[in-house]
């Protein structure tokens, strides 16, 4: 089943079974995929969904950094319900740990030897964990591996 499909069917299910923070979710992401769609004029494919998804999910999370910081008890529940949701839409996320094999890959690879290959090492790597890991994390596994 395609993702838009996936996605209506359960924006149906969490109409039906009264599931307010599950819909609100879904619609949230459904709106986002229908915003590109427009503004770009095309019809999206499964890993472009995947990617607006994977920008939900980490807008998401650095909200309830911000919701923890101010301890907002009631939208950080909320926040963790959003992104245990969001997540069951995404492939299976990387740790850490596989992270650095294909960095440790990726550097051999490109032949880089510093920080100043950082680009070149990114630009390979990145195709390679597309929605399957934090760009965030990958770029600062990569700094611990050149340091």
């Amino acid at each position: 089943m395609a993702l838009k499909d996936q996605l209506q069917a359960d924006l149906k299910t969490a109409m039906k079974d009264k599931d307010k923070v599950k819909k609100s979710t879904i619609t949230m992401i459904r709106a986002a995929v229908l915003q590109v769609e427009k503004d770009q004029k095309v019809e999206l494919e499964d890993d472009q969904i995947l990617e607006i998804i994977a920008k939900q999910l980490k807008q998401r999370r650095d909200g309830l950094a911000e919701f923890e910081k101010a301890q907002r008890d009631d939208l950080i529940q909320q926040a963790r319900e959003e992104i245990t949701i969001i997540e069951g839409y995404l492939p299976t996320q990387l740790t850490v740990d596989e992270i650095k094999v294909i960095v440790a890959e990726t550097i051999k690879e490109t032949g880089a030897v510093d920080a100043k290959d950082m680009g070149k090492i990114m630009s390979a790597l990145m195709p390679k964990v597309k929605g399957r890991a934090d760009g965030k994390l990958v770029n600062q596994v990569v700094r611990e591996s050149l340091a």
